[in-house]
Formats: C-alpha cells, sequence, structure tokens
C-alpha cells in the first residue's frame, strides 16, 4: 500500500470516527435514557381477571404479548392470588394508554347478515398502513387455518347482493362494537369471492387508532374480562445507594482498567483509553437512539462488550509487539497489528453478534433486553476498536517524536512471557480433560445435592402490602430488611404504599417481615395485602430462552465450523457448557439466588467463554498452517501460550470493574460481580483445561489434512 493510499485511509476513518462522535454527542446532550423498574420505578398496574386461575395465567401471556408490542421493555408481569395480574412497566409514558390496551378484550368476529362467520383466532397478523384510498389509516389483516377458505366463501356469497344491500357488508366487530363494515368490492366475481388470505380494515382511522386495534389483533383475545382495580407509580426496586454503588464502582473499574492499560501500553495504552471513552459514548447514544430501557441486567450485557473492546485493542497491541519485533518501524507494525487481529477479532464479534440476535428475536423480557444492550455494545466495541483506536494509534505512531522514541510507545517489546516462557502443555492431554471433568463434577454436584436457590421471578411467591401514614422511604426498608436476613427481598414504594415481592415463604416468615417493616416506618404500616403471586418470568418465557440460547449456541457452532473447522466448534461448545455447569453448581454450593440477574450473568460468561476460545483457535489456525507438519498438540500449546499475554490483560481489566462492584455492592449486585467473576476465572480456565484438550482428541480421532501456506517472493520463486 503507497504512502498517500494510507493516508486517504487514514483520513477516511478519521472523519467517520468525528460524524460518528458528533451524532453520539448530539443524543447525548438531548436525549433522556429510559431506565427500568430496578433503577428509576414506573407504573403498576393491578388487573383483576373475571375467572379462575387457569384463566387467569392465559389472559398473562396474551398480556405479556401486549406489553412487548407496546415497545416496554424488561416489563414485569406476575399472577397474584387466585385472579390478579400486577403489571409493572418502566418508563411508561402515556400510562392511561396502556390501561386502556391491556385491559382490552379484544374479541374480535367477523358477522355477515348478523350471524357471526370468523373469530379473531383464524388471524395471524394485523399491521396499520396509510390509506392507499384516501386521508385515515387501515388496518391489514392476514388470515391462518381454514380463515382463508371461509373468507373466501364468505365474500363470494356477499358478492352476489346488489351493491347497497346491507346483505353485500362484512362486518368486523371488536368487543361486541363495530368497527368497520365495509361493502364487498364490484369487482369480486359472484361465488368466487376473494382469494390470497388477507384483506383490510377500513373505519378512517387515526394512525393511533389504527396502530392500537392492529396491536390488540394480533396480540389476541383475553380469554375473560379483565378490570383495572389500581394504578400507581412506584420507586426504583434496586434503592438509590444501590445504583450509587454501581456507578461508583463502574467508575473506579474503569480507572484502574485505563491505569493498567496506559502501564501495560503507555502510549497505545493511552489512546486505546481514549478509544474506550468514545465507545462508552456511541454505545449509550445507541441505546438513547432505538430508546431502549436501562436495568441493571442489561447492563450485564455492556460488561460482556467493555471486556471485548478492551480486548480487541490488547489483540490489536500484541500483534503490533510481533510485527515491530521481526522489523523495527512503529507505524507498519501498527498497520501489521490491525490486519493481524483482524481475523480474530471479527469471529468473536460475530459469534457474539450471532448469540445477541437470536435471543433478540426469539426470547422476551429481560433476555431479549440482554440482547439490545449486547448488540448495540459490541457493534460501539467494533467501532472504537477497529476504527476510532486505529486513527489515533496510526496517526500516533507515524509521528517523528515516537519514532524516535520507540520504548515511548508501549509497542517496542514482546513482553517477559513471550520472549522467556516455553513450556510444552497437552503431550497427555487425557489428564487435562479428566481434571476439567472432576471439575465440573464436583461444582455441579452442588446442584444435587443443595438445590439451586431459584428467585422470585422462576418460582413465584408472596406480594405483601403495606400503608403507613406519612411517605415511606424505601431505603430504610431494605436496609432493615438486609440487616433481619431478608436481603433477596424486593421492594419498592409509590407515597405511603408500600409492595414486597418475595419468594415462597410460610406464616411466621411473613409476620416477621410483616415487623420489620413496621419498625423501619415512622410511626408504624399496616399490612393491606398478603397474596402468593407467580413467577414473573412464565414458564413459556424460560422455554423461549433456553430455545433461544440453544439456536444461538448451535449457530455459534456452525460458523466457528465454516471458519475455523468442525473440531474446534465443537471444542468450543464444549468449553461453554463446562462453564456454564460450573457457574451454576458455584451458586448452588454458595447458597446465592439465581434470578433475573443471574441469568444475565450466566448469558455474559458464555459470551466470555466463546470469546476466548475463538482468540486461541484463531492463533492455532494461524500457526498450523504455518507448521502443517509440526505435532499437533505441540502446536495447540504454542498457541495457548502465544495467546497469555492477551488473556490475562484483558482479564485484569474486566476483574478491576467486577472486583470494584463486588466490594462497593450488595445484595443483587454483589450476586452479579460474583457470578460474573466466577465466569470469568472458569471462562479463562476451560479454553486451557477443556476446549484445547477436546480440540487434539478430535484431532487424533478424526484428523485432517493441513496444507503449507505457501509464501511467494516478489520474482515468484518459492520459498
Amino acid at each position: 500500500m503507497s504512502r498517500d493510499t494510507a493516508r486517504r485511509g487514514l483520513l477516511v476513518r478519521a472523519l467517520l470516527s468525528l460524524a460518528v462522535l458528533v451524532a453520539s454527542a448530539f443524543l447525548l446532550l438531548t436525549t433522556d435514557p429510559r431506565l427500568g423498574l430496578d433503577l428509576r420505578g414506573g407504573t403498576q398496574i393491578v388487573l383483576q381477571a373475571q375467572g379462575d386461575a387457569d384463566a387467569t395465567d392465559r389472559a398473562l401471556e396474551v398480556l405479556r404479548r401486549r406489553v412487548d408490542e407496546l415497545g416496554v421493555a424488561e416489563p414485569v408481569l406476575a399472577r397474584s392470588g387466585e385472579n390478579r395480574i400486577v403489571v409493572e412497566l418502566p418508563g411508561v409514558q402515556d400510562p392511561e394508554e396502556a390501561v386502556k390496551v391491556l385491559g382490552r378484550t379484544a374479541q374480535l368476529t367477523v358477522e355477515r347478515d348478523g350471524k357471526q362467520v370468523m373469530t379473531g383466532e383464524g388471524i395471524s397478523d394485523a399491521t396499520a398502513a396509510p390509506n392507499p384510498q384516501g386521508a385515515g389509516f387501515v388496518v391489514n389483516v392476514q388470515f391462518q387455518g381454514d380463515a382463508p377458505k371461509t373468507w373466501q366463501r364468505v365474500t363470494g356469497e356477499a358478492a352476489c347482493v346488489p351493491s347497497g344491500s346491507p346483505g353485500r357488508q362484512i362486518a368486523f366487530k371488536l368487543d361486541g362494537t363495530v368497527v368497520s363494515s365495509p361493502e364487498v368490492s364490484t369487482d369480486t366475481p359472484c361465488g368466487g369471492g376473494q382469494p390470497g388470505g388477507a384483506t383490510t380494515i377500513t373505519g378512517r382511522f387515526s394512525q393511533a387508532e389504527a396502530k392500537e386495534l392492529a396491536l390488540v389483533i394480533r396480540s389476541g383475545a383475553l380469554p375473560v374480562p379483565v378490570e383495572v382495580i389500581e394504578q400507581r407509580t412506584v420507586g426504583a426496586t434496586l434503592g438509590a445507594e444501590a445504583i450509587e454503588a454501581s456507578a461508583q464502582a463502574a467508575i473506579i473499574g474503569i480507572a484502574l482498567t485505563s491505569l493498567f492499560l496506559v502501564f501495560a501500553y503507555r502510549l497505545a495504552g493511552f489512546l486505546a483509553v481514549l478509544a474506550l471513552v468514545g465507545y462508552a459514548g456511541v454505545a449509550y447514544a445507541g441505546l438513547l437512539a432505538v430508546g431502549a430501557t436501562l436495568t441493571l441486567p442489561g447492563l450485564a450485557g455492556f460488561v460482556l462488550a467493555i471486556g471485548m473492546a478492551v480486548d480487541a485493542n490488547v489483540l490489536i497491541f500484541e500483534r503490533a509487539r510481533e510485527e515491530y519485533a521481526r522489523k523495527a518501524n512503529l507505524r507498519r507494525a501498527s498497520e501489521a497489528g490491525f490486519r493481524g487481529a483482524l481475523s480474530a477479532i471479527a469471529d468473536s464479534n460475530v459469534t457474539t453478534l450471532l448469540a445477541a440476535g437470536l435471543l433478540f428475536w426469539l426470547a422476551t423480557g429481560p433476555v431479549r433486553g440482554f440482547g439490545v444492550t449486547l448488540t448495540i455494545g459490541v457493534l460501539a466495541s467494533m467501532f472504537s476498536a477497529l476504527v476510532l483506536s486505529r486513527v489515533l494509534v496510526l496517526w500516533a505512531m507515524g509521528t517523528r517524536f515516537v519514532a524516535k522514541r520507540p520504548r515511548l510507545s508501549g509497542l517496542h517489546s514482546l513482553g517477559w512471557v513471550r520472549s522467556k516462557l516455553s513450556v510444552v502443555l497437552y503431550r497427555r492431554p487425557w489428564l487435562w480433560l479428566t481434571s476439567a471433568a472432576v471439575l465440573v463434577l464436583v461444582a455441579f454436584s452442588g446442584l444435587l445435592l443443595r438445590g439451586l436457590n431459584l428467585g422470585v421471578e422462576f418460582t413465584g411467591g408472596r406480594m405483601l402490602d403495606f400503608t403507613a401514614g406519612a411517605p415511606v422511604d424505601a431505603s430504610r426498608v431494605r436496609a432493615a430488611l438486609s440487616e433481619a436476613g431478608f436481603a433477596d427481598v424486593v421492594v419498592s414504594s409509590s407515597g405511603a404504599d408500600v409492595s414486597l415481592r418475595t419468594g415462597p415463604i410460610d406464616d411466621a416468615t411473613s409476620s416477621r417481615i410483616g415487623e420489620v417493616v413496621n419498625s423501619a416506618v415512622d410511626g408504624g404500616a399496616r399490612q393491606s395485602s398478603n397474596e402468593l403471586i407467580g413467577p414473573s418470568l412464565s414458564s413459556e418465557l424460560r422455554r423461549n430462552a433456553l430455545i433461544g440460547l440453544a439456536i444461538a449456541v448451535a449457530a455459534q457452532l456452525v460458523y466457528l465450523a465454516v471458519r475455523f473447522d468442525w473440531r474446534l466448534g465443537v471444542a468450543t461448545v464444549a468449553a461453554l457448557l463446562s462453564d456454564v455447569l460450573v457457574l451454576i453448581g458455584i451458586f448452588a454450593w454458595l447458597g446465592k439466588t439465581a434470578d433475573g440477574v443471574f441469568l444475565a450473568a450466566l448469558l455474559t460468561v458464555i459470551g466470555y467463554s466463546v470469546n476466548d476460545s475463538v482468540v486461541v483457535f484463531d492463533r492455532l489456525r494461524s500457526l498450523r498452517g504455518a507448521r502443517p507438519k509440526a505435532f499437533y498438540p505441540d502446536v495447540v500449546s504454542d498457541a495457548v501460550v502465544q495467546t497469555v499475554p492477551r488473556t490475562v490483560n484483558t482479564g485484569i481489566g474486566v476483574l478491576f470493574v467486577l472486583a470494584a462492584l463486588l466490594v462497593l455492592g450488595d445484595g443483587s449486585l454483589a450476586d452479579f460481580a460474583t457470578a460474573l467473576l466466577i465466569g470469568l476465572v472458569f471462562g479463562t480456565m476451560s479454553t486451557v483445561v477443556t476446549a484445547a484438550p477436546v480440540a487434539i482428541w478430535l484431532e487424533q480421532r478424526w484428523p485432517r489434512q493441513v496444507r503449507a501456506v505457501v509464501k511467494k517472493s516478489p520474482a515468484g520463486a518459492r520459498v
């Protein structure tokens, strides 16, 4: 590449970086974030269903679909008692509109001559669209099952009736009220009807009316009518102290990570810190742009993305150090570092994006929120490492001042590990696999011997409501419950009312909690209700999340098999599964609560595990292409050893953030940090003790032919 071409490329990236940063700054200054229930609170709606518990559960799933259609991220829905449903909506802009949509029975019927010919169960989809015939909006309806044949028959019969007669009209009724009564068009053949499985509901709807009608039709009819019996605004469930602690932990952790990068890579590390600041701004602006709701589980996606952003810079710098060791030219070494690390960065990010995208499309609730924040975070981290960091590093390394002082760059030396460490790891791979199996069995036995303490999101429990004579300080109630040994209780308040959600408890424990609340509130508090509640993560939601996760893992396996080799893909998935089993088992041994936050941490650990294995196997692919005749276990060993600096430096960077959160946080914040720390340690170990030995075993069992990488000299002679 000529010098002029390189300069033009650098200028284009600089202009792109400037444009993205300016757009991000505009969003940051003009857009307010949407915070979830745990960070800010929201609207709580209590609905009474006119039916038994089974009908209430079915209504709950319809309401969940409606909430998702409303665009509310991270909602909380749970059955309370026999026939009540509690709906908590974070950041809802128009509570009255939400109540209106949730309360609609949405019993859609199609009638002709006063006789019902079809119900809403024959409709698969409904969307709002501008009216092509004039002003206003219409609702386009898609039929399913036998409904297309029924529609064709009914419209064929109506087409035989003279125009203007009532028999030529087909009425659409919603909850018994006619919303549209169009006449079958004159071009419809008598007896032939309208084929195609679709129709359009007209009625001079406004855009908002058309969207609402399409929403309630699309989400399905409530099996029983529901009545709104209570609506109120509730405060944050985490509390100001926990939110402040998490903010302080993030600041301290990022500051320590920045200092470490500067210590390890000097000027290059400082430039990487600047790029990470840009990453934070771009990622946050991306969330604001899509209107995502920020919650603690969602922010877990950012923890993973921060780790990947740090990891990408470390990969680039280690590659640049290798190139500088071959030829002492900082500018060219930096360019080669970016080119050499591109494949590993791309593969690790693509596998993560595959998982995040599938979780978003196939799951709901907090799992879907995790997918949104992770996707945005990964895209922002790629921009930070491959565009912004590249502009800064190539510009700095091309200056005469730095060129004359290579030690200042931080890229002048391979470091002690790469220069001095020489070890053969896998002459007996079965020992590693045996150790890994023993570790997994010991950890996972905790699940069999002690059981996993599932949170209220999974098991249901009780909802206790209290009323005081004055506004309640939720933080005092939360602190008092924590001191009394009830740290897992979720507390939310609204004026003089306070609500508690707990796991399954007996009457004696319920009374004890009531005493603690009464003592923590000035003037005491009177218990107004004590009802059993169902899990907010319903069986359908859990099933969809597991299906989405399984498909995501399968997609990663297919991608890795195409990009690397099926043996390495299987080895990566084996390490991933071992990490999941170890984390679940250790949480069982520790007696920690596995709640929605733990679920987000588990997904983050999966991302870490895959990312670490991909980096090692990318180096393995490169080494094996250069040394096709070498003993395969030794090549795997060299790949692991050569990536040790990257593994250690990336791990330390994320470790600072998690350690700060563990020290400063409590309750769910501390459990979240604990889960990620366990995942970080064992995710790194699993690549060495599980993924690499499995890859060796598969290669010995099903060997493949490897072609040498053939390079050509300028004259064309082979070397």
